[in-house]
């Protein structure tokens, strides 16, 4: 094992363990460095390397910090990766997002409340019966974004938000080229309400199933 992974293990065992917490302020580089058996050099990379992650903050003047930690957070550098991948792997990213959102869509019919249902009938009511494509798409990303957040399970809603990025283009390409898009997916987007809103887990799942596969299929039939 190279000096600097290892250096990145151990104090990445310090924060798993619960030596450092969230928030916790790092000891001087000098006593980690001698408390953990590491040179300095080989401790400053491991640093490095963990705040480009967003495992660690490094406040220029003021010291070392363990971030909050929070799922959000540690996924930008996934996301970071996802903005680099093209139309060949969109189709993967809505494999996973089929796996993922109807699950999500499923423990949002469990929880959602009626003023979260309220709140989504009013996004579906603005948008009207035909909107343009742009629109269209803006009010979908929206439309399972808020849906997802009903879910109350903070990495679920980190992966999806995650992964919607590079599904975004698709979409829009499938509103310009494949006829009754609109009005296909305003109307799956009524029934995945219909469904939240009577609290059928289920049906939920089923609807949200069916909406993205919609769409992977497409992209399957065009690529």
């Amino acid at each position: 094992m190279a000096l600097t992974d290892e250096a990145i293990e151990k104090v990445k065992a310090m924060i798993t363990s619960g030596a450092l917490q969230a928030g916790d302020r790092l000891p001087r580089e000098a006593d980690l460095a001698a408390e953990l058996g590491l040179s300095r050099s080989s401790l400053r990379e491991a640093v490095r390397a963990l705040s480009l992650v967003n495992i660690l903050d490094v406040r220029q003047g003021d010291g070392t910090y363990v971030t909050s930690l929070d799922p959000q957070l540690l996924l930008e550098v996934l996301s970071f990766m996802v903005d680099f991948h093209r139309d060949g792997t969109v189709l993967e990213f809505l494999r996973v997002r089929r796996i993922l959102e109807p699950a999500a869509t499923a423990m949002a019919a469990e929880r959602i409340t009626e003023a979260e249902s309220a709140r989504l009938r009013a996004l579906l009511d603005r948008l009207g019966p035909d909107p343009d494509v742009d629109a269209l798409v803006a009010s979908d990303l929206e439309f399972h974004r808020l849906i997802a957040a009903c879910s109350q399970n903070t990495v679920l809603c980190s992966l999806l938000e995650t992964l919607s990025g590079p599904t975004t283009r698709a979409r829009v390409w499938r509103g310009l080229t494949q006829a009754g898009t609109k009005e296909r997916t305003l109307a799956e987007h009524r029934a995945i309400l219909d469904a939240l809103a009577a609290h059928e887990p289920e049906v939920a799942r089923s609807w949200a199933t069916v909406h993205i596969a919609g769409v992977e299929q497409w992209l399957a039939s065009v690529l």
